[in-house]
């Protein structure tokens, strides 16, 4: 999995590329934790994953969680099938905001 991180406007953009999966989500969580310890809202761009695990999905979870502690914003963008079908299953479609584009999280 590889990322970047990037300051937009008034907020942040976590972009995630590649898998995220058992052996890159404690990466992945360290990375979007380090986004929602920042001030602003926290975009999560995935127009780059093709698949994502539970672990994953619960690396997610966890910055949501996070982000509602620090009453800022935290929502999905450009979320691929195969991903958001993982999400649809659990149910966390309803859970998250997801955008269409990064642009319209911010």
């Amino acid at each position: 999995m590889e990322h970047s991180l990037r300051e937009q406007g008034t907020g942040w953009v976590v972009e995630l590329r590649g898998d995220v999966d058992l052996s890159s989500s404690p990466r992945a969580r360290e990375i979007l934790l380090d986004a929602v310890g920042r001030p602003g809202a926290v975009v999560v761009d995935l127009s780059g994953v093709a698949y994502m695990d539970s672990s994953g999905v619960a690396s997610l979870v966890e910055a949501l969680q996070q982000s509602r502690r620090n009453d800022q914003g935290f929502s999905l963008a450009a979320v691929q099938d195969r991903a958001l079908r993982v999400l649809k299953l659990a149910r966390l479609d309803q859970v998250f905001v997801i955008h269409e584009r990064v642009e319209d999280g911010l």
